[in-house]
């Protein structure tokens, strides 16, 4: 199991949380996603088939692309 967390500028509201828990949710081998407006960042629990690419890649096909790790 790997976690990282990622900084996603564009989240601003509890709609942007909202569709991205659910968008990433989907992901084959996703375990969990906490999504948070006020600090700007995904936090992404996830086992194969999924990997750190394949969740930027949706990220940024989903209009909230992640910009690097969250401290």
């Amino acid at each position: 199991m790997t976690t990282i967390k990622l900084s996603v500028p564009n989240i601003s509201c509890g709609h942007c949380v909202n569709t991205i828990q659910t968008e990433v949710a989907e992901l084959a081998g996703i375990q969990s996603v906490k999504a948070d407006a006020g600090t700007k960042a995904v936090e992404i629990v996830f086992d194969a088939p999924a990997t750190e690419d394949k969740i930027k890649a949706l990220l940024a096909e989903i209009n909230y692309p992640a910009v690097g790790f969250a401290l």
